[in-house]
C-alpha cells in the first residue's frame, strides 16, 4: 500500500468508532481460543465459495508469533484439498463437523454463506463452539445468526463505505487480526492496532507458509 492510500485511511478512520468495534470484536475471538477449554489447534478459519482466507490466515499466524499466543494461529478449512497439498493446507470442510466444545469456528464472508457452510456451521455451534463471522453482506441474517459474535463492513462490494471508501474488508481484517494480538485493557489499544496495521501495509511482507 503506498504512502498517499495510507494516508487517506488514517484520515478516514479517525474520530470514526471502528477501530473500538474491530478491537471489541477481536477480543472475543482472542478470549475464545484462550479460555482454559479450548485445544491449542482450536482456531477453525473457513470462507465461502467464493474466496478462502488466506491473508488472515498467515496475519493471524503472525500475531500469534508477535503476541507469544499460539493459539491465534489457524487451521485453515478448505473446500477443496488439492492433490500434494501440504498438510497445514489439506484440512477439509468435513473438519467442521468435529468441532467441539472449546473450538472456535471464524467464518470470513465476503459474500453470502452458503447453504453447506451454515449447516456446518449450525452443527458446530451446537456441539459448543464458539461461532464468530466477520462478513460483507449485512443481509446474510443466517450466518449472522448463528455467530455469538459478528462485526459486518457496511458498503463493502457496493463501491462506497461510511469511511470514504477506505474501509475494506482486507482492511478490517488487519484491524482483526492486529488487535487479537493486543491484550485486554491496553492503553490506546485501538491507535496501537491502527498504527501496527499501517506499519504493516507500508512494507514489504515477509515469506509466509501460506
Amino acid at each position: 500500500m503506498d504512502a498517499a492510500r495510507i494516508t487517506v485511511l488514517r484520515e478516514a478512520l479517525a474520530g470514526t468508532p471502528w477501530l473500538e468495534r474491530a478491537h471489541g470484536f477481536a477480543g472475543a475471538l482472542r478470549g475464545s481460543v484462550t479460555r482454559a477449554s479450548a485445544p491449542p489447534d482450536g482456531l477453525l478459519l473457513v470462507g465461502t465459495p467464493g474466496e478462502e482466507p488466506w491473508h488472515l490466515a498467515a496475519h493471524l499466524d503472525d500475531e500469534a508469533a508477535w503476541s507469544g499466543l499460539p493459539q491465534l494461529s489457524p487451521v485453515l478449512v478448505r473446500r477443496v484439498v488439492p492433490p500434494g497439498a501440504p498438510p497445514h493446507l489439506s484440512v477439509p470442510m468435513r473438519r467442521l463437523e468435529r468441532a467441539r466444545r472449546g473450538e472456535t469456528v471464524f467464518v470470513v464472508a465476503p459474500d453470502r454463506a452458503d447453504g453447506g457452510l451454515l449447516e456446518r456451521v449450525h452443527g458446530a455451534r451446537k456441539a459448543g463452539a464458539t461461532v464468530l463471522a466477520l462478513g460483507a453482506d449485512r443481509d446474510d441474517r443466517e450466518l449472522h445468526g448463528l455467530a455469538h459474535e459478528s462485526l459486518t463492513v457496511p458498503g463493502a462490494g457496493e463501491g462506497s463505505t461510511p469511511v470514504g471508501g477506505a474501509l475494506t474488508l482486507d482492511v478490517v481484517q488487519h484491524l482483526v487480526s492486529s488487535a487479537a494480538g493486543e491484550g485486554p485493557g491496553t492503553a490506546g489499544r485501538g491507535r496501537r492496532a491502527l498504527s501496527r496495521l499501517l506499519d504493516r501495509l507500508s512494507t514489504p511482507a515477509p515469506p509466509m507458509r501460506w
